[in-house]
């Protein structure tokens, strides 16, 4: 049979969102408020604050003295289901996104003239969709959380007063939670079996930058984010009927890989006030073309259904694109506006009710005050709205105990996102 299993992760209580808040697939953007104004903008060619460090290392190349920086977003997600089997039993209540926080630090310090470094903790993936028990799709999936925590240290290395470089390796940590059910009420007057599974692990990658400036009012700039590959070690339980004689613990392990992507962008200054961005992220979500939990000791009559749960997902690379402004209204003000639009990396034909997501666009205004000399708060707002987007979920090998699932999902989301960065 065929099972959805979704690579999880789960770190330090961080709640995250199925519609993934303001980039797509499983992707997080929620790493600086500063960025977020414009939509991020303009985030690999800008070094507003030390969220530079996740933007593009080279930046800190242009942070004078130290600084410390860090905020939270704050996502309230609305997902509407629209079933296509209007007979099936069940329900289809779309409120399976909870209230979600992602949580963001950096500090920065110069070295000497040349020399910079910094040291950031973010979450860089993450998802959260959690169904109601009687969902009509809950065969396919009930419970999914994923989250991946980074902690990156940096070196920027200023090579003439143009051109800087900036490398930071790091330290991710995945770990998480998953569960679906299947329809053995079927064999007889019984509950469904639970399956639920859990797996984590540590892995390294590296994010790497180059930020040149063309001219005096003209900067661009370009990071590679490395992909990271994970073996998740962990269990999975069944909770089955005696029907099914499956109930226990088994030991799971799965490989599993986030992809690589390339953000590269431009920053015009066109006066004192007014500063233009532009932007284009592409991500390697190619990496995921099918996913597959490997279960050890499963009982022999039950291996060729158990012990190897795959779901092929197919999904595909994908460019996201934004545009951004800042206008410098006084010393202490500085108002923000942009807009982006992100493709879905899968398609109708592969979509899950794990990742319903679909091609998005987001609006985002933003603002930062210069509190004094050594302190500036930001905040940003964004709306997020999402193309209609179908699930067509078929039927495991065995349909009896895992039906197929169609189903049409519209998400939109509100974002709000508050940092502060202290210098000294």
């Amino acid at each position: 049979m065929r099972f959805a299993f979704l690579p999880s992760a789960l770190a330090l209580s961080v709640s995250l969102v199925s519609t993934s808040l303001l980039a797509n697939g499983l992707s997080l953007n929620e790493q600086s408020a500063s960025g977020a104004g414009t939509a991020y903008a303009g985030r690999a060619s800008s070094a507003l604050d030390a969220s530079t460090i996740f933007g593009n290392p080279a930046g800190l190349s242009k942070l004078k003295g130290k600084q410390i920086s860090g905020g939270f977003a704050v996502v309230k997600a609305n997902v509407d289901i629209s079933r296509t089997d209007s007979n099936a039993s069940g329900t289809n209540k779309g409120d399976m996104v909870p209230v979600a926080n992602v949580p963001f630090a950096f500090f920065s310090t110069e070295l000497n003239e040349d020399w910079s470094f910094g040291l950031g903790m973010y979450v860089p993936f993450g998802l959260i969709s959690d169904y109601e028990k009687s969902f009509q799709g809950a065969h396919q999936g009930l419970y999914s959380k994923v989250a991946v925590m980074t902690v990156q240290p940096t070196l920027s290395y200023k090579i003439n007063e143009r051109v800087a470089v900036g490398f930071g390796p790091t330290i991710n940590r995945i770990d998480g939670k998953l569960t679906n059910t299947l329809l053995t009420s079927e064999l007889g007057p019984i509950k469904d079996t639970l399956i639920n599974i859990k797996g984590d692990d540590t892995a390294f990658g590296y994010n790497i930058g180059l930020m040149v400036d063309l001219d005096q009012n003209t900067t661009w700039g370009i990071t590679y984010h490395s992909k990271v590959d994970y073996t998740l070690k962990g269990r999975t339980k069944f909770y089955a009927p005696a029907q099914l004689p499956v109930t226990g613990v088994y030991k799971a392990k799965l490989d599993f890989t986030t992809p690589e992507s390339v953000d590269t962008s431009i920053t015009h200054k066109l006066d004192d006030q007014w500063t233009l961005h532009a932007g284009a992220t592409w991500t390697r979500w190619s990496r995921l073309e099918s996913i597959e939990a490997k279960n050890q000791g499963i009982p022999a009559p039950f291996q060729g259904q158990f012990a190897n749960l795959t779901e092929e997902l197919n999904w595909k690379d994908v460019w996201a694109y934004s545009i951004g402004a800042s206008y410098q209204v006084n010393p202490q003000w500085v108002l923000r506006t942009g807009f982006a639009l992100d493709k879905s990396p899968t398609s109708n034909a592969d979509r899950t009710v794990r990742i319903p997501v679909g091609n998005r666009k987001i609006a985002s205004l933003g603002a930062g005050w210069a509190a004094s000399d050594n302190l500036t708060i930001d905040l940003a707002y964004a709306y997020i709205r999402e193309t209609a987007a179908g699930v067509n979920q078929a039927a495991g090998s065995n349909a009896t105990l895992k039906p197929a699932y169609s189903a049409k999902y519209r998400n939109s989301a509100h974002g709000f996102t508050g940092q502060a960065t202290w210098r000294f």
